[in-house]
């Protein structure tokens, strides 16, 4: 009986160590037998676990993967153990995103919709039909007119927050922006996508804002990460741990207001043209595919607020950071503000908003130089062939589920498309230059269909902030001001590594 346990468990081991030995060679040989460049394995694996366990920035990780093949228009790399397809062509980008978007349709899915409807049903994350329906019903939120509308929203948010600030100068002689845009982007999402009303400079402690903290704490350091990695590769035991990536009572916070705000709206015959309008029609609409539930609703509205709360006060936090250190800029960027502000009858009105062209080139040069995510990829639905990534080398067939790679950091900061990158400098989006700035290399809100669907509500919301701000203050550094920004290790989005601090001086009304 021992020889035969013995035998059992040597069987086992044997079987055991050969599956890992050809997982270990497949790794390191993948590449290599594709016949295409690509960075090693051991390099791929390096500079990933230096990344993840905080000995250097992604920022570097992403530099150190663009600049190992400088010739090429594409290499093969890894995320961690996934193989995937790093484009540096400007061509390619353009022809898989727009051109042959039908052979790139998806993206890259972390979470199982069945461990977690809340992540797994946004739009984002959908696939295929699914994800046109979603985009179909969602797009009408975002047209000029619902901009225009959910604008008189935006500035009464915006116009509340200055003014608050304004009122209490115990506030701003040094100042985290980071908390306070936060709570700004918190009230604008909470009534544009949720229809209810908060003022969280007044009401520090609103449910709303609680949960917006507790989200972004945990949503985008290397826990994070990792909790993520977990959930793609390991979704049964997952849900069998009952492991999450939004805590429970969050969900079910979320899932209540909507559950609630859609029964008024209901009972009271409510019209409010916002998300939630739009997709409870949807819900009701004849000849869907895939019917509408609460979850569907719930997950969008979500997912609005998931990116709306933390990334874009990010957005607005480097743009003050950036005006507050070049001063001449920020003159300039005030002057065009009362100037469209003595044609208004002393408002900010939409039409004069969309007319400031150097708030457009400050923003647009602020995303430029800090865009939103690092990364941004596409997964194969249909084969497709590759030209050779450069001379010498074969073409490429790209099968189903391959994952392709953009590197928006990168190419924002390749001197080859944008000259001395780490200079702020918005001439380089003036009218002159600005047709000199082909799409495919600037990336912050993605490209083709599959574009962020929220781009203008975005920018709208930075633009307004930024013009009502500077119209009650000037924005300057102070000692906590590091300058050039530093960023944190900690985090796989742009975080300086020591907070965002500025200082406010009140204007002369």
């Amino acid at each position: 009986m021992v020889s035969t346990f013995v035998l059992l468990l040597s069987t086992i081991v044997v079987i055991g160590a050969l599956k890992f030995f050809f997982v270990v060679r497949r790794y390191f040989t993948h590449w290599k037998n594709k016949g295409i460049p690509f960075v090693p394995g051991y390099k791929n694996l390096l500079i990933s676990w230096k990344a993840v366990l905080g000995y250097m920035t992604f920022t570097d990780l992403s530099e150190g993967m663009y600049y190992h093949h400088p010739d090429v228009k594409y290499f093969g790399g890894s995320d961690f153990t996934t193989f995937t397809i790093f484009l540096r062509d400007l061509e390619l980008i353009k022809d898989i995103t727009v051109k042959d978007f039908d052979h790139f349709t998806d993206h890259r899915v972390f979470i199982d919709e069945n461990v977690e409807p809340m992540f797994g049903k946004n739009i984002f994350s959908l696939r295929g039909d699914r994800w046109r329906e979603m985009r179909n019903t969602l797009s009408p939120s975002f047209t000029a007119s619902k901009m225009k509308f959910m604008f008189e929203l935006i500035s009464r948010c915006s116009h509340d927050f200055v003014n608050y600030l304004a009122e209490h100068p115990e506030l701003y002689s040094t100042l985290d922006t980071s908390e306070i845009f936060k709570r700004y982007t918190n009230d604008v999402i909470a009534t544009a996508a949720f229809g209810v009303s908060v003022n969280s400079m007044e009401d520090n402690e609103n449910e709303f804002y609680k949960k917006g903290k507790e989200i972004g704490s945990s949503s985008f350091g290397v826990p994070a990460m990792l909790r993520m990695i977990f959930l793609a590769s390991c979704p049964r035991l997952a849900k069998l741990l009952g492991i999450t990536f939004v805590p429970t009572a969050t969900s079910r916070f979320f899932k209540n207001v909507v559950r609630e705000t859609i029964r008024v709206r209901e009972e009271r015959n409510v019209i409010r043209p916002d998300m939630i309008h739009l997709l409870m029609q949807a819900r009701n609409k004849d000849g869907q595919v895939h019917k509408i539930e609460l979850d569907d609703i719930v997950s969008q509205a979500f997912n609005f607020f998931f990116a709306g709360f933390d990334l874009s006060s990010r957005l607005m936090c480097f743009v003050a950071h950036e005006l507050a250190v070049h001063r001449d800029i920020q003159d300039r960027l005030r002057e065009e503000i009362q100037r469209h502000l003595a044609e208004g009858n002393s408002e900010i009105s939409y039409e004069s908003l969309m007319r400031m062209t150097y708030m457009d080139m400050v923003v647009t040069e602020t995303l430029r130089k800090y865009p939103p995510l690092l990364f941004i990829d596409r997964i194969c639905v249909k084969k497709y062939e590759l030209p050779p990534a450069a001379p010498g080398y074969k073409s490429m067939i790209v099968e189903p589920d391959d994952i392709l790679m953009f590197p928006v950091y990168s190419l924002h900061h390749d001197p080859k498309y944008f000259p001395d990158p780490e200079k702020f400098d918005p001439e380089r989006f003036n009218e002159e230059n600005k047709d000199k700035v082909l799409p495919y290399y600037y990336l912050p809100f993605g490209q083709g269909p599959r574009k962020c669907i929220a781009n203008r509500f975005v920018l709208m919301e930075t633009k307004i902030l930024i013009a009502h701000l500077l119209l009650k203050f000037n924005l300057k550094t102070v000692e906590r001001t590091v300058e050039p920004i530093v960023f944190s290790k900690k985090e796989f989005i742009l975080t300086p590594a020591n907070g965002f601090w500025i200082g406010l001086e009140k204007r002369d009304a």
